[in-house]
């Protein structure tokens, strides 16, 4: 596992997700597309609840906590803005913090989650598709919400050629496909 290579995909769609606050008002964070479908202020409470039970202790406890109460995580409790991005926050500190010093040694430990043993890269690997996955939603909500009034997060529609053009006319390199997006971080 290329540990950096995975520390840069989180960031990568946390960076996504910020943008996507970035473009919505505070009332934004709480509209359902209909009656009993999760906002983004649901998906935020059940992401930073997963990563705050996941990756607390990480190399020491399971990763499903005895005091996560899941379900409570798709009740709101989020009253605005600033309390979901301070909790937003709160989570990715404690991901990076968890992650970010992780050493040869410590990729081969077994960490456990509702019992089940993982090996700390694939322990990883699912939160990261976890989160991708609800982030993904996020951004679909932002857009939906914003309508024409979207700001894209990628290569914007009709833009593919031109930004190919411009790719090809560079040297060959290796790097991260997040590197360029990750440059301008805020």
């Amino acid at each position: 596992m290329d540990l950096v290579s995975t520390i840069k995909l989180f960031k990568y769609y946390k960076r996504l997700a910020d943008q996507t606050f970035d473009q919505l008002d505070e009332k934004d964070l709480f509209w359902e597309y209909q009656a009993g479908n999760n906002s983004i202020a649901i998906i935020v409470q059940h992401l930073v609840g997963n990563m705050l039970s996941r990756f607390t202790d990480f190399l020491k406890s399971d990763g499903e906590k005895s005091w996560r109460d899941r379900d409570k995580e798709f009740v709101l409790l989020l009253r605005n803005k600033q309390d979901l991005l301070d909790r937003w926050e709160a989570g990715w500190n404690t991901l990076f913090s968890a992650i970010e010093h992780l050493d040869d040694v410590d990729l081969q430990e077994v960490v456990y989650i509702r019992k089940i043993g993982h090996t700390v890269p694939e322990a990883i690997q699912r939160q990261l598709a976890h989160y991708a996955y609800h982030i993904g939603q996020i951004v679909l909500i932002g857009k939906m919400i914003k309508g024409q009034n979207w700001k894209s997060l990628s290569i914007l529609p009709g833009a593919s050629s031109i930004y190919n053009r411009e790719k090809f006319k560079q040297p060959k390199s290796k790097g991260h496909f997040t590197d360029e997006f990750l440059d301008t971080e805020r």
